[in-house]
């Protein structure tokens, strides 16, 4: 296998030879050996191990066994315990969620902070099968019958071409030591039932299955790749880059052949599920949203936005006071007196000093809030005011205002309020600078 390995990471992973690379190991099988054939070959590897303290005595043995591994490799390792039933508990995750989320955080830490290359996990061919028949199960597309992908950024799966078989193989030649994980040998997961039960029975009626399945998986991976090129087309023709995400043409998108599968592909990466939901955001009124783990989708007008969801409604007041020069929390603000206006824009704002009421107030735009816009006659409801301006929800929800005791002064970066402008009267001028 040595050989078949060798010649494998050199055809499909050339760049690895003088990086560093972080194996993540848990002390079994797969794992081991990835280890030790990247050892033979050379490489400048370390190992990652995580003890996530579910299966108690048995977890720490593991621990201890990658421990001595890594000695006897005199390689490097880094080794963490997780608590991760209080963070399943914490965030509402299945266990195995928790798990997952638990060690690609913290391997990403451990990549960041001492410079790692990529890293490798050994995830193998039956691994894949697992995973295709997972999603073929729940109902997917082509994205999904792919699986677990060769090569993910920095994420690099060099086993993905080889049975398992021949993993044990090769430990068992080598007299090499692994350890078992009690859990795999129950059906309580799907994943387990199917390695256990499903998957051997397949192999029983057709000795073929893996090299079938291998095969399958390189021509789904071309399709996907001719639907990749396609959708580059099509990102061109309905998708607009915007400072949180993107923005799609609900119109132009309608306009072409199989729009929910166009919609599908432009939204799949980025962990949507509720399709039928999202089919239905087309003809949705405005403001409609849609959530996955890492964004949302919202419809505003004619339009998808996809932001991320970072955004955290922030219900905080801040104070300026008349003798601060500036803040920068929560937005960075530049205050000074000038002695005359000069040019107005959005971001800047010319105030009468005399007609504030200090300390300021500055926070988001609430239901209810009005206001006298500079340049109108008149009152107006800030809710009426942003939909004159074509606001989308997202924008809205980024909207601070300035506020003197009860009025409001300024909305920030867009319109002020006439009572506190300057007039010829004016003795002291406040100058206000969104930076």
């Amino acid at each position: 296998m040595l050989t078949n390995f060798k010649n494998h990471i050199s055809n499909t992973f050339p760049a690895l030879k003088g990086k560093k690379i972080l194996i993540a190991c848990s002390g079994g099988l797969d794992s081991v050996v990835l280890s030790r054939l990247f050892k033979e070959l050379n490489y400048d590897i370390s190992l990652a191990h995580c003890n996530f303290s579910l299966r108690g005595k048995e977890s720490d043995e593991d621990e201890k066994f990658v421990i001595l591994l890594a000695d006897k490799l005199s390689i490097p390792i880094f080794n963490k315990k997780f608590n991760t039933k209080a963070y399943k508990i914490k965030h509402k995750l299945s266990t195995q969620v928790a798990a997952r989320q638990l060690r690609y955080q913290w391997f990403e830490e451990v990549c960041t902070e001492h410079s790692f290359d990529y890293l490798a996990t050994a995830h193998h061919l039956d691994d894949d099968l697992e995973t295709f028949l997972i999603n073929l199960s729940r109902g997917t597309g082509l994205r999904g019958l792919i699986g677990i992908p060769l090569i993910n950024d920095k994420i690099i799966r060099p086993f993905l071409n080889f049975p398992r078989a021949d993993i044990l193989q090769y430990a068992k030649e080598k007299n090499s030591s692994w350890r078992e994980d009690s859990s795999n040998q129950t059906s309580d997961y799907l994943r387990n039932k199917l390695r256990i039960e499903v998957i051997p029975r397949l192999k029983e009626v057709d000795h073929n299955l893996l090299n079938g399945f291998h095969q399958t998986q390189k021509y789904l991976n071309e399709s996907m790749a001719l639907v990749n090129d396609y959708m580059a087309l099509i990102k061109n023709l309905v998708v607009d880059e915007t400072e949180d995400g993107f923005e799609i043409d609900v119109l132009k998108l309608q306009d072409l052949p199989n729009t929910n599968a166009l919609l599908y592909e432009l939204l799949a990466p980025f962990g949507f599920t509720a399709w039928d939901d999202i089919s239905d955001l087309l003809t949705a009124q405005s403001g409609k949203q849609i959530f996955s783990e890492s964004h949302r989708i919202l419809k505003n007008r004619k339009s998808l936005l996809l932001v991320e969801n970072s955004f955290v409604h922030n219900e905080e007041t801040y104070t300026i006071k008349e003798s601060d020069t500036g803040i920068d929390t929560p937005i960075n603000l530049k205050i000074e007196q000038v002695d005359k206006t000069s040019d107005y824009t959005p971001s800047i704002v010319y105030l009468d000093l005399q007609k504030l009421n200090f300390p300021l107030q500055l926070r988001k735009w609430r239901e209810g809030d009005s206001f006298y816009p500079f340049g109108m006659k008149g009152k107006k409801k800030l809710s009426k005011f942003f939909k004159d301006e074509k606001l989308s929800l997202v924008a809205k929800e980024k909207t601070w205002v300035l506020t003197s005791g009860n009025h409001i002064v300024w909305i920030v970066g867009m319109r002020s309020d006439h009572r506190f402008k300057v007039e010829n009267q004016t003795k002291k001028i406040l100058k206000i600078t969104v930076l």
